[in-house]
């Protein structure tokens, strides 16, 4: 008995600070992603208003805060009407009035808001602009568990780790990664499958912002690292591919990573350093 699912992988290109051209045009592609079939579908780091802080600044926390609820309906409403489950990255906020997170929200296949997790290992001028995130929610749903690292957070093996150990299944990793970087985005895909033994999936922007150059090459890789599908560089796509997450407990059992760790001799990685 096979557990599959449809992964939709949307390889956005952002027009810089226009929210609501951004969220309209993510609405008609998650129906194009549901219209293939997909359960679950993930949007790039910051779709909504773009990246470049350099042009951006202070402008980044102002539309996240302007835009916030009305990106939130629509990523719910878009989840609801075609009955799949969204993670959707755009500023949040939290508790605390005119503080932002750069953050994945999760929208059920009802619409409902399940939670979030906000980019805690902030990249250059993302310090500036967010507060980072301190937790690794693991989110259990109908199409299994769950984990979401953005961007940066990839590059850290902890942070996985941390998500391999609270259950997850599938590691979502939204991102707008540069091009001076391909090849830190290729190893950092595979590595983070293999060493945990799940599927990750990493949804990349594209387009140019100014002389940033972000490249696409969105991909799935397997429990063992090997890359089951990935998109074309510097082309505007959506993409649905089937997953069996049966091949977790497979590879698992093949694979010894997680059963012959020692945890006891690895205090160094608690110790503040």
């Amino acid at each position: 008995m096979s557990r599959l699912v449809n992964i939709g992988i949307i390889q956005f290109e952002s027009a810089l600070g226009k929210v609501e051209e951004n969220v309209s045009k993510a609405v008609k592609l998650i129906k194009e992603a549901a219209d293939k079939g997909a359960n679950i579908v993930c949007l790039p780091e910051l779709f909504a208003t773009g990246y470049n802080l350099d042009i951006l600044k202070e402008k980044m926390v102002d539309l996240s805060i302007q835009y916030y609820d009305y990106t939130c309906e629509n990523m719910s409403q878009a989840a609801k009407d075609n009955n799949l489950y969204v993670l959707a990255s755009f500023g949040e906020i939290r508790e605390v009035p005119g503080i932002v997170y750069n953050s994945t929200i999760v929208f059920d296949d009802i619409g409902n808001k399940v939670g979030s997790f906000a980019k805690s290992h902030l990249w250059a001028l993302d310090r500036l602009y967010f507060r980072e995130g301190s937790d690794y929610p693991v989110f259990d749903t109908k199409y299994g568990k769950i984990g979401i690292m953005i961007c940066y957070d990839s590059g850290f093996p902890e942070a996985a780790r941390s998500l391999c150990l609270g259950g997850a299944e599938i590691i979502f990793i939204p991102a707008a990664w540069r091009i001076q970087d391909v090849d830190m985005w290729d190893l950092n895909m595979s590595q983070r499958a293999l060493e945990n033994i799940l599927f990750t999936v990493g949804v990349n922007r594209v387009g140019m912002e100014d002389d940033l150059h972000l490249f696409g090459k969105s991909k799935i890789c397997n429990p063992r690292g090997k890359v089951e599908c990935e998109l074309p560089m510097d082309k505007e796509m959506v993409e649905v591919f089937s997953i069996d997450l049966d091949d977790v407990n497979k590879f698992r059992t093949e694979i010894s990573y997680l059963r012959d760790r020692k945890p006891q001799i690895y205090h160094k990685l608690i110790e503040n350093n």
